[in-house]
């Protein structure tokens, strides 16, 4: 019996989501919930791995038992009850058996979140930038993403995936209330692509380089051409969609 998890975590006290040698994770505190509670070693699969420090407003995982679960609410309080703070199981549902976190996913979303103005509220989930940026030339660039699919420039380097291809099919920056938010949605995302898009991003907000020079940058395909990679405590990954399930699970 395959089953899925829906969750939530802050990154802060994580070395990201996979499961590491000798550092915390959030794969790693959600297996060893699993299997304290139901009595057998449980591993799971994620939609993503999420690098040191990111935060997920909502991730799914897959995990494998022998027997039906009878109570999946029962289970998700449970997991609850002795997870640390940083980790909020939302919910725990069937799925049939071939059904995937990872390979299934239509799209991934992700946000990170930026304020101007000093705050001691806003600065442990958001950037803050003592910068003026020009948003609308961000977002002229941002655009201008979506005519590429090949973002090698945006990936961190000797990463072992097949190909940099990727679909992306939104990028915007738009302003909540005290802050401005980049919200990007994609196919597929690459180690450090987010961040480091917001980096490049950056420097043609503060017109250190033009919109058509920052598509130079995304065709050339070297990662050494690209802007910093920003800080992951700002970064969310914010949603993650299935062809089988909906948004209020």
């Amino acid at each position: 019996m395959r089953y899925f998890i829906k969750l939530a975590y802050n990154g802060a006290e994580f070395h990201g989501w996979q499961r590491q040698p000798s550092d915390p994770s959030v794969q790693e505190a959600i297996e060893d919930a699993l299997t304290r509670v139901l009595r057998v070693p449980t591993a799971i699969v994620g939609a993503g791995r999420t690098d040191a420090g990111v935060n997920a407003a909502t991730m799914y995982a897959h995990f494998d038992v022998e027997q039906p679960i009878p109570d999946c609410d029962k289970l998700a309080h449970n997991l609850n009850s002795i997870l640390c703070r940083d980790i909020a199981i939302h919910s725990i549902f069937p799925v049939h058996d071939d059904a995937h976190a990872r390979f299934d996913a239509t799209s991934r979303t992700y946000k990170y979140f930026v304020h101007t103005a000093k705050s001691p509220f806003l600065y442990p989930l958001s950037w803050h930038c003592r910068w003026n940026l020009d948003y609308d030339l961000m977002n002229v660039a941002a655009r201008r993403m979506m005519q590429y699919t090949d973002f090698t420039s945006f990936s961190k380097l000797h990463t072992d995936v097949k190909t940099n291809n990727c679909r992306i099919t939104h990028a915007r920056w738009e302003r909540e209330g005290e802050q401005w938010v980049f919200t990007v949605t994609a196919d597929r995302f690459l180690r450090n692509m987010v961040r480091a898009i917001v980096g490049t991003l950056v420097e043609v907000g503060t017109h250190k380089i033009t919109v058509e020079q920052f598509c130079e940058i995304i065709e050339k395909k070297d990662r050494c051409k690209a802007g910093m990679s920003m800080p992951g405590n700002a970064l969310f990954l914010w949603n993650v969609t299935y062809p089988y399930i909906n948004d209020e699970r």
